[in-house]
């Protein structure tokens, strides 16, 4: 009987592929579609997708690929207006993608799709010129279109079995409800790729990064567990005869010393006047937790001490977790009698920063509109320019804390050399993997040049000054650029040398006597803290905390850790001691970014 019922069943399918092949045509390619779309946008990401994808992440890829061909079909009734709306939509969203890792080095987050204002105010400085992957994307696309327009046009819209949809929107909300929102992706040790991004594949990265948006309380959190910390970790009074009238923070943007890979090879130093920087200066590399973008999320643990190692990766916390009275290294300064501005001159829609300065107890703002007659590099308000403002506000003020985010340095580097001499060049590998990289190195100079130019106009006032100076992460040049630095893939690299990749210079230095010391290394989240100590600042009981992790721990990054005796380890690597004390660091993190109750505040604030 059950034979029977299949060969009627088979025989009614063959008939009906004879006398409709434009409709099973139209399924054909309907089916076809999102494998079109994998291989188009892996393209884009840069990625092989027969070899850089494992079988379970390309699975995982096609299960959101085929629901979004599903939901279109189901939408829009027709197999290949849901193909071809579909397909477009991939590509668009896959270009994009592209364009985020051609100018930054890593792919899209969901953080960056709220960050579109700051993406839009710095767009006119990248190229955008058609490379070779979106030429073959754009290839696939057009030969799929091919496909889906040259099956006959259904005449009228299909419907599909009420059951059958429900059934079928069932299923994709019970994957998504399992995917977003239950513990399936931890059991199975899924997270997002930050080394190198593409290796999920996009759609799934995207994904996943969505998935971890929200920050996790840590195991055992408890108020009572904060309460005891508070007792082991009171604070440390202020120190009135370290204290300077002015405190000068320069967060340079994409401030990157490249000489720090053997095989970068310049025809000159771009920063001469850096290197040779030793009295009264305390001196090192700062391990940042972004590469090639990213400024706010370096603002953010410079400011706070809070480290985005517990936050979803590739967040803003500018844009999420600010809020008001967030204990900052601005209110420190403040309850001392300094006033406090802030200080960037571009634009103000970038990363919500006037609401979260605002939130960081800034005095005052600053932006590009307050710059009177700024000289210009490229498009762009130069170093020189910057620090003119700086000048100008320390010497209307009893005393100054100012935290300055400049531009100048802002990529991309295929823009014009406006007011930009070129000095520097590359040998000839490393010019053919980044034709930009010499911009940037001849930014670096002009910067030097600007920096000499600060500490000299400091060594000269009378006021006792303290400036503190570092990078915000390296420059977004291409992959290819870095691993003819590395002489391997970026793949192959040991945790030593993708933090290479992560190191930016920094230093403190005063206009006055101050302990000297080189080859410091340090992270941002404990840079604020070295920084009210020199200065004489008060510390609260947790930048207290952070100071004794420092000595465990001098740099803490989501991407790798450096020890007290200089080893450069992985989480996993980490011994028992030091888990502990990055489950306590996250236990004071949690509280004090995200639930700091009343009981909990004298340990993050200063009245």
């Amino acid at each position: 009987m059950r034979v029977l019922q299949y060969n009627d069943t088979l025989s009614r399918l063959m008939r009906d592929w004879r006398e409709n092949p434009s409709r099973w045509a139209s399924r054909l390619v309907f089916l076809l579609g999102p494998w079109a779309c994998l291989w188009m946008v892996e393209i884009l990401n840069e990625n092989n997708v027969f070899e850089d994808l494992a079988a379970w992440q390309v699975l995982m890829n096609m299960i959101f690929y085929y629901s979004i061909f599903a939901a279109l079909r189901l939408i829009l009734g027709r197999n290949r207006r849901a193909a071809a709306v579909g397909t477009v939509f991939c590509f668009l969203f896959g270009l994009v993608n592209h364009y985020v890792l051609r100018f930054r080095g890593r792919i899209l987050f969901p953080a960056d799709i709220t960050g579109w204002r700051t993406a839009a105010n710095v767009a006119k400085g990248f190229d955008y010129s058609a490379d070779t992957y979106i030429t073959q994307a754009a290839i696939l696309l057009t030969a799929y279109l091919f496909l889906v327009f040259f099956c006959t046009p259904q005449k009228k819209r299909a419907k599909l079995p009420v059951l059958g949809c429900v059934a079928l929107w069932g299923t994709m909300v019970c994957y998504c409800y399992a995917f977003f929102c239950t513990g399936m992706l931890p059991a199975l040790d899924i997270y997002t790729q930050q080394w190198v991004t593409q290796r999920n594949g996009f759609l799934l990265n995207f994904s996943i990064a969505l998935r971890y948006s929200s920050v996790d309380k840590p195991e055992d959190y408890s108020k009572e567990l904060v309460l005891e910390l508070m007792e082991d970790y009171p604070g440390v009074p202020a120190d009135p005869d370290k204290k300077p009238v002015n405190i000068v923070v320069i967060m340079n943007e994409s401030f990157g010393d490249l000489t720090i890979f053997d095989g970068l090879n310049p025809s000159e130093d771009p920063t001469p006047f850096l290197h040779a920087l030793e009295e009264n200066t305390i001196k090192g590399w700062m391990y940042s937790s972004v590469t090639g973008g990213g400024t706010a999320t370096i603002e953010f643990e410079y400011l706070t001490g809070f480290t985005s190692l517990f936050q979803p990766p590739h967040t803003v916390a500018y844009q999420l977790y600010v809020e008001e009275g967030m204990p900052s290294l601005a209110a420190l300064a403040g309850s001392q009698g300094y006033a406090t501005t802030a200080f960037h001159p571009y634009k103000s829609s970038g990363w919500n920063r006037v609401l979260a300065y605002q939130y960081l107890d800034f005095d005052r703002q600053l932006y590009e509109e307050d710059v009177p007659d700024p000289y210009i590099i490229r498009s762009y308000i130069s170093d020189k320019s910057d620090y003119e403002m700086i000048y100008r506000s320390t010497e209307g003020e009893d005393s100054s804390f100012f935290f300055n985010v400049t531009m100048q340095n802002h990529s991309g580097y295929a823009q014009g050399w406006y007011n930009l001499p070129r000095h520097i060049q590359l040998p000839s590998n490393l010019k053919a993997a980044d034709r930009t990289a010499e911009q940037f190195l001849d930014l670096m100079k002009e910067s030097d040049l600007a920096l000499e130019e600060l500490i000299t106009y400091y060594s000269q006032c009378g006021e006792p000054t303290l400036v503190v100076f570092f990078g915000d992460h390296q420059p977004p040049l291409t992959n290819a650029f870095y691993e003819e630095l590395y002489g391997k893939k970026l793949s192959e690299r040991t945790t030593e040398e993708v933090l290479e990749q992560y190191a930016v210079p920094f230093f403190i230095w005063a206009n006055y006597d101050i302990e000297e010391r080189q080859d410091v290394v340090i992270s941002p989240n404990f840079l604020g803290v070295l920084t009210a100590q020199t200065a004489g600042l008060p510390l609260t009981g947790y930048m207290e905390f952070l100071a004794e992790l420092y000595e465990v721990m001098p740099a803490v990054t989501p991407v790798g850790f450096v020890t007290a005796d200089g080893q450069f380890l992985k989480k996993s690597e980490l011994s028992a001691e030091q888990q502990d004390w990055l489950w306590k660091y996250e236990v004071l993190n949690y509280c004090g970014m995200v639930d700091l109750f009343d009981e909990a505040r004298p340990m993050f604030c200063v009245d």
